[in-house]
Protein backbone atom coordinates (compact mmCIF):
# COMPACT_ATOMS: atom_id res chain seq x y z
CA UNK A 1 0.00 0.00 0.00
CA UNK A 2 1.10 3.47 -0.83
CA UNK A 3 0.04 6.74 0.64
CA UNK A 4 -0.79 10.39 -1.95
CA UNK A 5 2.67 10.89 -2.40
CA UNK A 6 3.50 7.56 -3.48
CA UNK A 7 5.55 6.39 -0.55
CA UNK A 8 5.67 2.45 0.99
CA UNK A 9 3.68 2.98 4.15
CA UNK A 10 3.86 0.95 7.24
CA UNK A 11 1.64 -1.87 6.98
CA UNK A 12 -0.01 -3.42 4.13
CA UNK A 13 -3.22 -4.11 2.98
CA UNK A 14 -2.98 -8.20 4.27
CA UNK A 15 -1.89 -7.16 7.94
CA UNK A 16 -4.67 -4.43 8.23
CA UNK A 17 -7.67 -5.89 9.83
CA UNK A 18 -11.29 -6.28 8.07
CA UNK A 19 -14.08 -4.00 9.35
CA UNK A 20 -17.66 -3.68 8.01
CA UNK A 21 -19.18 -0.23 9.28
CA UNK A 22 -22.61 1.11 8.53
CA UNK A 23 -24.03 4.41 9.26
CA UNK A 24 -26.87 6.85 9.79
CA UNK A 25 -27.73 10.39 10.65
CA UNK A 26 -31.12 11.40 11.49
CA UNK A 27 -32.90 14.80 12.43
CA UNK A 28 -36.60 15.53 13.56
CA UNK A 29 -37.29 18.26 12.48
CA UNK A 30 -34.51 18.92 9.80
CA UNK A 31 -33.00 20.96 10.96
CA UNK A 32 -33.61 20.52 15.05
CA UNK A 33 -32.49 17.62 17.38
CA UNK A 34 -30.28 14.88 15.80
CA UNK A 35 -29.04 11.55 16.26
CA UNK A 36 -26.13 9.36 14.22
CA UNK A 37 -24.76 5.49 15.10
CA UNK A 38 -22.46 3.76 13.26
CA UNK A 39 -21.90 -0.42 13.62
CA UNK A 40 -18.66 -1.70 13.89
CA UNK A 41 -18.06 -5.62 12.90
CA UNK A 42 -14.76 -7.27 12.61
CA UNK A 43 -14.96 -10.87 12.44
CA UNK A 44 -17.64 -12.06 15.33
CA UNK A 45 -17.52 -8.86 17.49
CA UNK A 46 -19.69 -5.95 16.71
CA UNK A 47 -19.92 -2.61 18.43
CA UNK A 48 -22.26 0.26 18.01
CA UNK A 49 -21.75 3.57 18.80
CA UNK A 50 -24.45 6.48 19.30
CA UNK A 51 -24.41 10.54 19.83
CA UNK A 52 -26.94 13.20 19.20
CA UNK A 53 -26.90 17.34 18.98
CA UNK A 54 -29.61 19.44 20.07
CA UNK A 55 -29.56 21.53 16.92
CA UNK A 56 -28.09 20.34 13.67
CA UNK A 57 -29.29 18.88 10.56
CA UNK A 58 -29.38 15.47 8.57
CA UNK A 59 -26.20 15.54 6.98
CA UNK A 60 -24.09 16.99 10.29
CA UNK A 61 -25.24 13.92 11.33
CA UNK A 62 -24.27 11.56 8.45
CA UNK A 63 -21.05 12.69 8.49
CA UNK A 64 -20.82 12.98 12.51
CA UNK A 65 -21.57 9.26 12.41
CA UNK A 66 -18.95 8.40 9.81
CA UNK A 67 -16.16 10.58 11.57
CA UNK A 68 -16.87 8.56 15.11
CA UNK A 69 -16.92 5.21 13.44
CA UNK A 70 -13.40 5.80 11.44
CA UNK A 71 -12.16 7.48 15.02
CA UNK A 72 -13.01 4.14 16.99
CA UNK A 73 -10.61 2.56 14.90
CA UNK A 74 -7.54 1.29 16.97
CA UNK A 75 -5.34 0.74 14.08
CA UNK A 76 -5.35 0.96 10.19
CA UNK A 77 -8.10 -0.84 8.67
CA UNK A 78 -9.51 -2.24 5.52
CA UNK A 79 -12.90 -0.98 5.87
CA UNK A 80 -15.94 -1.81 3.82
CA UNK A 81 -18.35 1.24 4.74
CA UNK A 82 -21.89 1.44 3.99
CA UNK A 83 -24.17 4.51 4.10
CA UNK A 84 -27.39 5.38 3.01
CA UNK A 85 -26.59 8.65 2.45
CA UNK A 86 -25.62 10.05 -1.00
CA UNK A 87 -24.44 13.19 0.61
CA UNK A 88 -21.90 11.67 2.00
CA UNK A 89 -20.93 8.84 -0.28
CA UNK A 90 -20.92 11.43 -3.40
CA UNK A 91 -19.17 14.01 -1.17
CA UNK A 92 -16.26 11.15 -0.25
CA UNK A 93 -15.51 9.61 -3.11
CA UNK A 94 -16.49 12.29 -5.69
CA UNK A 95 -16.31 15.77 -4.93
CA UNK A 96 -13.60 15.81 -1.93
CA UNK A 97 -10.83 15.40 -4.40
CA UNK A 98 -11.79 19.06 -6.11
CA UNK A 99 -12.47 20.47 -2.50
CA UNK A 100 -9.27 19.98 -1.29
CA UNK A 101 -7.37 20.93 -4.57
CA UNK A 102 -9.20 24.26 -4.09
CA UNK A 103 -8.16 24.43 -0.79
CA UNK A 104 -11.50 23.16 1.04
CA UNK A 105 -13.89 25.63 -1.22
CA UNK A 106 -16.90 24.58 -3.78
CA UNK A 107 -16.38 25.96 -7.24
CA UNK A 108 -19.97 27.72 -6.47
CA UNK A 109 -19.13 29.03 -3.57
CA UNK A 110 -18.96 28.35 0.65
CA UNK A 111 -18.57 24.67 1.09
CA UNK A 112 -21.03 23.22 4.19
CA UNK A 113 -20.00 21.86 6.83
CA UNK A 114 -16.49 22.48 6.11
CA UNK A 115 -15.00 21.15 9.71
CA UNK A 116 -16.69 17.70 9.34
CA UNK A 117 -15.80 17.11 5.65
CA UNK A 118 -12.09 18.60 7.24
CA UNK A 119 -12.01 15.65 10.07
CA UNK A 120 -13.67 13.30 7.99
CA UNK A 121 -10.62 13.61 5.32
CA UNK A 122 -8.05 13.60 8.32
CA UNK A 123 -10.22 9.87 9.68
CA UNK A 124 -9.56 8.53 6.53
CA UNK A 125 -6.08 8.81 6.21
CA UNK A 126 -5.05 5.40 7.80
CA UNK A 127 -7.85 3.27 6.73
CA UNK A 128 -8.36 1.43 2.78
CA UNK A 129 -11.95 1.87 2.38
CA UNK A 130 -14.41 1.26 -0.07
CA UNK A 131 -17.20 3.05 0.16
CA UNK A 132 -20.98 1.45 -0.99
CA UNK A 133 -24.08 3.23 -1.00
CA UNK A 134 -26.73 1.16 0.27
CA UNK A 135 -30.45 2.00 -0.76
CA UNK A 136 -31.96 3.55 2.97
CA UNK A 137 -35.19 1.56 4.57
CA UNK A 138 -34.79 -1.27 1.30
CA UNK A 139 -34.55 -4.17 4.08
CA UNK A 140 -30.75 -4.13 4.93
CA UNK A 141 -31.26 -5.34 8.34
CA UNK A 142 -27.68 -3.69 8.95
CA UNK A 143 -28.82 -0.18 7.95
CA UNK A 144 -32.16 -0.42 9.23
CA UNK A 145 -30.62 -1.30 12.50
CA UNK A 146 -28.08 2.15 12.11
CA UNK A 147 -31.54 3.90 11.26
CA UNK A 148 -33.43 2.62 14.69
CA UNK A 149 -30.15 3.64 16.71
CA UNK A 150 -29.64 7.11 14.99
CA UNK A 151 -33.48 7.55 15.53
CA UNK A 152 -33.41 6.42 18.70
CA UNK A 153 -30.48 8.74 19.89
CA UNK A 154 -32.39 11.74 19.14
CA UNK A 155 -32.48 13.99 22.20
CA UNK A 156 -36.29 15.25 21.69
Amino acid sequence: MTNDEGQKSESSEADQPHVIIYTDGACDPNPGPGGWAALLRFGKHEKALTGSEPETTNNRMELTAAIQALQALKRPCQVDFYTDSEYLQRGITEWMPRWRARNWRRKGGTLANIDLWQALDEAIQPHTIEWHWVRGHAWDRNNQRVDALAQGAIQR
